[in-house]
């Protein structure tokens, strides 16, 4: 698979954090690679360990767009845009191998793919922030 083709993966199985439980999470993740076809070894490994470090970065990542996410509670945005948030800060934070630029256009394309209108706009504008913050 390509980066962005794990990136996506990486998204849609940290979309169902906010509508599981913690101790779900990993029957949930399980669920969701078992239904891809035919990933390698390889791309499995590298979806089920960024999948777990997303999680354990999860209170730092929203403490971060809670500072600079002005005007905005986690709890009001959008649950899509909130997922988008949380692993692009995680790349641009963490992640070496991902430039921050390339965190934010990837971020932005998932919202556009899977946001509203708005959403694009609205993730750009925040991983803005994030990335004049460093």
């Amino acid at each position: 698979m390509s980066r962005r083709e794990l990136r996506e993966h990486l998204f849609l199985m940290l979309f169902r954090r906010d509508f599981y439980e913690t101790e779900e999470l990993k029957e949930q993740m399980e669920l969701y690679l078992e239904q891809l076809e035919k990933p390698s070894e390889k791309d499995l490994v590298y979806l089920e360990k960024k999948f777990q470090t997303v999680l354990e970065y999860m209170q730092e990542l929203d403490e971060k767009l809670s500072f600079v996410a002005t005007g905005w509670k986690l709890n009001r945005m959008g649950k899509v845009e909130l997922t988008i948030l949380r692993l692009a800060v995680y790349e641009m934070e963490y992640d070496e191998d991902v430039p921050v630029k390339v965190a934010i256009n990837e971020a932005v394309e998932l919202a556009k793919k899977y946001g509203e209108d708005n959403s694009a706009g609205f993730v750009n504008g925040v991983l803005a922030k994030v990335a004049k913050d460093e």
